[in-house]
């Protein structure tokens, strides 16, 4: 299996899906919003943009499952699936903030395979495949050399439920802003992920994580030269919705976490 063919194959219809998006934007009506939970946000975009994706996905590789956000096409794993999120940040989306992307990954059975980042504002395209390096349009990307957490700025996500661990996560919280030259929540996972594979984040860490949020993000970090983990060090962030990444720091990130958690 040519990973390297199926990703590049595959970059332009993240990028055909998010012109359309962009598009939509321009006359996006907020009373087009649904819940599908407590401030979990879904618009007709995101369920339109999926079966795009989906239709685009299949056609680069028809013998693929899917895992999906909005369910457009059954959950179906095979030995390889795709993972996507049409739109991750779809609260800045529908609010009109210019921060939001295309997430796609791609498994071999329980390992990340590929990975697309399409952010949609200024236009970057992150990729991946395993053991090929990631790639920011077209041009090579490594995390950030810093070696020492006092220097790194890192990034968060704030739950929107699931509150019983909000103390703990803003004692972590508290600690890493003193020891760091700062935190910043951009709103969408899949882009803080790509913004510590090409350095401009040192870390980046968060919970109540869905494996379509962060697939494609974990093998651009990989494959940048930085560290993935769960809270605990472990090797179950896909799926365990906890996630740590980043590179020289990881070790100390880590610890600071674990204080609290």
């Amino acid at each position: 299996m040519n990973l390297e063919k199926i990703i590049k194959e595959a970059l332009p219809a993240l990028q055909k899906t998010g012109t359309w998006i962009q598009n939509e934007a321009q006359s996006f009506d907020l009373n087009k919003v649904v819940l599908k939970g407590k401030n979990d946000l879904v618009s007709y975009v995101d369920k339109e943009a999926e079966k795009k994706l989906v239709i685009d996905l299949k056609s680069i590789l028809p013998e693929a499952g899917f895992i999906t956000e909005e369910d457009t096409a059954d959950d179906d794993q095979k030995e390889f699936t795709w993972i996507v999120d049409p739109l991750d940040g779809t609260t800045n989306f529908i609010h009109g903030l210019p921060v939001y992307s295309i997430s796609v990954g791609l498994l071999q059975g329980k390992d990340i395979v590929g990975g697309i980042v399409y952010e949609l504002n200024k236009k970057e395209l992150f990729y991946a495949w395993k053991g090929g390096g990631a790639f920011l349009n077209d041009n090579p990307i490594r995390v950030a050399p810093t070696q020492d957490l006092s220097n790194s700025l890192l990034a968060t996500g704030f739950p929107y439920y699931q509150f019983d661990k909000l103390d703990n996560y803003l004692a972590i919280i508290k600690d890493l802003m003193m020891h760091s030259h700062g935190l910043r929540r951009l709103g969408s996972a899949a882009v803080d992920l790509a913004y510590v594979a090409c350095g401009r984040y040192e870390g980046f860490f968060e919970y109540n994580l869905n494996a379509w949020d962060i697939a494609a993000g974990i093998l651009l970090v990989q494959e940048a030269g930085g560290s993935v983990t769960d809270f605990s060090g472990g090797n179950n962030a896909l799926f365990g919705r906890e996630l740590v990444a980043a590179g020289d720091i990881h070790n100390d990130l880590l610890k600071s976490i674990q204080k609290y958690w």
